[in-house]
């Protein structure tokens, strides 16, 4: 908590020269002019840049993790289990800049050969696929984020599922339940806050990621980052702190900065709360219904 509420001050006062210029604009503007004289920041196009590729994760990484996570508790053999799950876990070890130097060299051509040029051919039409892919843009990056978010979520949510108790699996098959409904409506309504507490972490892991995404999300500034298709390059908060931040040279802009990690920060806590509160009254309802 001590170390939450310093970093906090310190983006805050940080922040303080670009909040006092721009105020509320530097929040829900779009432009990002670092020039001397005719400065102009604001940071709506990035939040929405971390929103989207953070979406993207979780809408393919999740129903994958879930379904490994299944898989190796409820219907691999023991021969298959521990090895399965040992590699796993082992690919969340894995660096993000690894990640990023094989999404860079090998993934982005996979993804713009066999999934966004097919997509862009016969869905063009529709505005979230409209435009040329090449391969660094907001689909390859949040597509290698729910890579990277899959070992965790799917190595938390194996263990709340190997948590349920078997009583719960054997009173359900001596009903005639099958194995599906046994799974659905038994084991996952029984483990739902354990596996959204995994979901959340692998969401937190894509909301902060930074390497990986600078290499793969195409670092488009201005209002040309608003994701406004998923084939358009955009950058995320973190991507943009990474790579703009060192070379910054006046006060306003290392302030503008400092506002974006504060922006990140805020985002985070948000995100750590409302899972909170979710998990809390998960647990409240699976009480209830137990007592």
């Amino acid at each position: 908590m001590i170390i939450l509420l310093i970093t906090g001050y310190t983006l805050t006062t940080g922040s303080v020269p670009v909040l006092q210029r721009f105020g509320s604009n530097f929040f829900f503007g779009t432009a990002w002019n670092p020039v001397e004289g005719r400065e102009l920041f604001g940071a709506l196009p990035y939040v929405m840049g971390t929103l989207v590729t953070s979406g993207i994760a979780l809408l393919i990484g999740v129903p994958l993790s879930l379904g490994i996570a299944i898989f190796l508790v409820e219907m691999a053999p023991r021969a298959l289990r521990v090895p399965v799950g040992y590699l796993v876990e082992l690919l969340a070890a894995v660096p993000s800049v690894i990640y990023g130097l094989w999404g860079l060299f090998i993934f982005r051509y996979w993804m713009l050969h066999y999934i966004e040029t097919p997509i862009s051919t016969y869905l063009g039409w529709i505005p979230i696929f409209s435009g040329t892919p090449f391969g660094l843009d907001i689909f390859t990056a949040g597509t290698i984020l729910a890579i990277m978010i899959i070992p965790t979520v799917a190595s938390i949510s194996k263990e709340v599922i190997s948590a349920v108790p078997n009583s719960i699996r054997e009173g359900a098959y001596s009903i005639g339940a099958t194995k599906w409904e046994v799974i659905r409506y038994w084991i996952l309504s029984y483990g739902r806050s354990g596996i959204f507490g995994a979901v959340i972490l692998g969401l937190g892991r894509a909301v902060g990621e930074t390497m990986a995404v600078s290499m793969l999300i195409g670092n488009a500034t201005g209002p040309a980052a608003i994701p406004t298709s998923l084939f358009k390059p955009s950058q995320t908060m973190a991507s943009l702190i990474a790579n703009g931040f060192l070379e910054a040279t006046g006060s306003l802009e290392v302030a503008a900065y400092i506002g974006v990690g504060l922006i990140l920060l805020l985002l985070s806590l948000l995100i750590n709360v409302v899972a909170h509160v979710m998990v809390s009254r998960l647990l409240k309802v699976k009480g209830g219904a137990i007592e």
